[in-house]
């Protein structure tokens, strides 16, 4: 396991100027194989929990997801950048089957989670190849420094985005490929403008956004996620605190997870004229 000493001071210049910073090494290539065959497993034995509308919160109902979620060395990134992080908002597994027109649209993250704070920050880990090829992450340099930019819905089938929010007047043809070995993951600012393209390779493409990292003053403006405690800090009493899952899909981590799926859904489609299934 790498050594858990937080971002170098290079690595925290680019952050804040860039908005994102990219590789940073959490896992061996060995360690994120058997953390992708347990997802796999875990699909081929509740795939009626883990398809392509239910890959919201599966830290909740996956112990192994929860772990990776508090590894120190993602922890100690993230401590870099907000603080003494404390617990983990939400998590949404990224997945793109071969040769499929899945992508994801540009957008903020920040949009419409419902927190006015911009002391989060996402962690985004490899579980396999993440490349041009197979739809990796594309970001806008410096992206983040002007805040919200005005979005619109595009909902369709092939847009992961549970809307399909699309943010209008950004250049997007300076964004930056995030390359990323199994193991390896990005860290990007809730203002950062993202998104990726289909995935025309013969491998699926799969990783995990840990979205996002709040630090200890964090509170919600709207809503009420169900989070998970990642430090020894405070938690403000507007969250509701998950508890750590004891086993993979037990009752209690399904009715947790169901629970943490509505409130997000709640936050997510505010003014909508339409959802989708979470």
């Amino acid at each position: 396991m790498a050594r858990a000493t937080g971002l170098s001071a290079d690595q925290v210049a680019h952050y804040r100027d860039h908005g994102w910073v990219a590789p940073v090494d959490v896992l061996t290539e060995a360690e994120a194989a058997d953390a992708l065959d347990a997802l796999e497993a875990a699909e081929a034995a509740f795939p009626d929990d883990l398809h392509a509308e239910r890959r919201n919160n599966a830290h909740l109902v996956l112990p192994f997801l929860a772990e990776l979620a508090r590894h120190p060395v993602i922890l100690a990134a993230a401590g870099s950048l907000v603080g003494e992080p404390s617990a983990l908002l939400t998590t949404v597994l990224f997945v793109k089957e071969p040769r499929t027109g899945h992508f994801v649209s540009w957008h903020q993250d920040g949009t419409y989670m419902g927190m006015g704070a911009t002391e989060m920050t996402t962690a985004w880990l490899a579980l396999t190849p993440s490349t041009p090829d197979n739809g990796c992450v594309a970001m806008v340099p410096g992206s983040h420094r002007h805040g919200i930019s005005p979005h619109v819905d595009r909902y369709g089938a092939d847009n992961i985005l549970t809307r399909g929010q699309h943010v209008e007047g950004v250049d997007t043809d300076t964004a930056v490929d995030i390359v990323l070995r199994p193991g390896q993951m990005s860290l990007h600012h809730p203002h950062l403008v993202h998104g990726s393209r289909p995935n025309g390779s013969d491998g699926r493409r799969v990783g995990v956004a840990f979205q996002s990292y709040v630090g200890t003053g964090a509170r919600m403006d709207r809503g009420g996620y169900h989070v998970l405690p990642v430090g020894d800090g405070p938690i403000d009493r507007s969250f509701t605190v998950a508890p750590f899952p004891t086993g993979d899909f037990t009752d209690e981590g399904r009715a947790t997870r169901d629970a943490a799926d509505a409130a997000m859904a709640e936050i997510l489609y505010e003014g909508a004229a339409e959802r989708r299934q979470l």
